[in-house]
């Protein structure tokens, strides 16, 4: 007969465990109602264990929205292969799981508060925009964005995210349509932007090229004649 032995995690492993735990809890929770007990808990340790990894609670915090703002910003890359309509609607559908899986801890992250409101959590999540902001000029293949450009794009960025917070408050528009209309929404802040602006007008017209009539660019502008006629 052979007893079990508990195997004792190096520091970095038991780090990243608690990071893991944390997540857990404030993919179910707000950051704010999650207590270092219940963290302890969950993970099989004891408080003062937590401590001796994480100096303190808004530390670990800290850490936990560090690996979320990496996988969050990662969910805006995407291989430059076929028409931009169909590779942000790939986007959004990453960035809608990621809303999905991490509810209560993202809206608290955007919202600000207590416990996610310092100077580092606030840098973490200009740090997710600014991501953001990179690959989409990437995708239109723009290095040094006009002023009209950059308007357009962190826009839309902040569209993505308030109409992901407002999503989450009862999730009464199905997501799927939400995803398709925030691709519409970039086209659309596009175009009016190309209505003032003929450097704008021409990467518009660039982009539309490439675009399918069954994509989601073309789906929009089916639905727009629909509405005139």
């Amino acid at each position: 007969m052979t007893t079990g032995v508990r195997r004792r995690m190096g520091v970095e492993e038991r780090r990243q465990q608690l990071i893991g735990v944390a997540l857990d809890l404030f993919s179910r929770r707000s950051p704010d109602e999650v207590s270092i007990d219940e963290i302890a808990s969950a993970a099989g340790i004891s408080r003062p264990l937590v401590y001796h990894y994480f100096p303190g609670k808004l530390s670990l915090y800290e850490a936990a929205l560090q690996r979320a703002s990496d996988d969050l910003a990662a969910r805006f890359v995407e291989p430059h292969e076929g028409p931009l309509g169909a590779r942000l609607l790939r986007v959004m559908g990453r960035y809608f799981d990621f809303v999905d899986e991490h509810g209560p801890g993202f809206s608290a992250l955007m919202r600000g508060g207590p416990a996610v409101g310092s100077s580092t959590t606030n840098a973490l999540v200009d740090s997710v925009r600014q991501a953001a902001y990179v690959q989409i000029l990437s995708h239109l293949g723009v290095t040094d964005p006009p002023a009209r450009l950059e308007l357009v794009v962190r826009s839309w960025i902040s569209l993505a995210e308030s109409t992901a917070l407002i999503w989450l408050d009862g999730r009464r528009i199905p997501r799927a349509e939400l995803e398709t209309q925030l691709v519409h929404d970039f086209a659309a802040l596009t175009a009016v932007s190309a209505a003032y602006d003929e450097e704008m007008g021409a990467l518009l017209r660039r982009v539309i090229e490439d675009e399918p009539a069954d994509g989601p660019f073309g789906d929009l502008v089916g639905r727009l004649i629909g509405l005139a006629g």
